[in-house]
This record gives C-alpha cells, sequence and structure tokens, in this order.
C-alpha cells in the first residue's frame, strides 16, 4: 500500500470533519459508559446509536481512501482526543463517588483522625491480618477528592494498604466534604 500525503482544501477540510466526527464519537463512548453504568437505559441507548452512526460515517470515510495520510492522522488523533474530552466532561459534569479502604498495622486511627479533622467522613474498625490486628478505614468520596485524601493518608503512614473502588450512587448517610483539607 502506498500512502500519500494530499493537502488539497478539499482534502483539509475532509480530513478536519474526520477528526471532529472521531473526536464527538469517542467522547459521546466515554459519556455512555457512565450512564450505563448508572443505569440508564434508554438514554445510554439512543446515544449507541448516534454514536454507531458517526463511527460508520467516519471509519467507511477513512477507508474509502486509506492511503490518505490525512486522513488517518485525523482518525488517530480524533480517537486521542475524544478520549480527553470524555474524561474531561466526566470530571467537571458528572458527580461521581469512590469507596476508599484502608488498612494500618499501626497508625489506622491517627489516619482516621486525620481525615476527619480534613472534613471527611471515615468509618473505623478493627480486623485480623496476617501478622495480627489491623485498623481498616472506609471512606467514601467525591472522586475529584480521592488524590487529596489519599496524600493524606501517605503523610500519616506511608505504608498503609489503599484500595480504591468506584461507588454506587449513596442514598442515606453522611458525606463529609474534605474541604478542611491540609
Amino acid at each position: 500500500m502506498v500512502f500519500e500525503l494530499v493537502l488539497t482544501p478539499e482534502a483539509i477540510l475532509t480530513a478536519l470533519l474526520i477528526l471532529g466526527l472521531r473526536v464527538l464519537n469517542t467522547g459521546m463512548a466515554t459519556v455512555r459508559l457512565i450512564i450505563i453504568n448508572r443505569g440508564h437505559r434508554f438514554v445510554s441507548s439512543a446515544m449507541a446509536f448516534v454514536e454507531a452512526f458517526l463511527f460508520a460515517y467516519t471509519i467507511s470515510t477513512v477507508a474509502t481512501d486509506f492511503g490518505n495520510v490525512l486522513n488517518l492522522v485525523a482518525y488517530c488523533l480524533g480517537l486521542s482526543l475524544g478520549n480527553y474530552v470524555g474524561m474531561t466532561i466526566e470530571s467537571r459534569y458528572f458527580l461521581s463517588y469512590v469507596t476508599v479502604n484502608i488498612i494500618s498495622n499501626t497508625k489506622g486511627h491517627e489516619i482516621a483522625l486525620a481525615l476527619r479533622e480534613a472534613g471527611y467522613g471515615v468509618t473505623e474498625s478493627t480486623g485480623e491480618g496476617r501478622e495480627g490486628t489491623v485498623t481498616m478505614l472506609k471512606s467514601m468520596v467525591d472522586n475529584r477528592q480521592t488524590m487529596q485524601l489519599l496524600h493524606i493518608v501517605q503523610r500519616v503512614h506511608n505504608g498503609a494498604f489503599v484500595a480504591v473502588e468506584p461507588a454506587r450512587p449513596i442514598y442515606r448517610g453522611w458525606l463529609g466534604s474534605g474541604r478542611n483539607s491540609y
């Protein structure tokens, strides 16, 4: 296969169209996955239809002139930018929560106090680990606050075991704001 770089006005407009549609397609796919995870069947199905249409149109445009390097670059760049756009939309407009599980064999209570001081809600319990008693902490936070919470944990006990997992919507209970953090 021979690749060629065509820079006519029509070729540039086609490449820009491919780029724009691919950004839109991939950004929609990212948002659709979030909506699926939240259980919105109708909206996610409608988005899937539009997404499939955009993908089919874009890939057919690229495939009809597969040797055109500009179209291939536009397609690949559109995927990359679409991921970025989708993740940006998710972080700014979709409130999501994570559960942070912390296990410490020496400083669990100190971690809990530091997190509470910073405004986070923390549940503290005792468990039995391989080498004896451990403190298990659980905190549910806005996804955007995860790194801030982890910095507090690391500062108090760098060797604590931490696992972060997505959480389903919260219906009851208290959720600290984490606004008083260091």
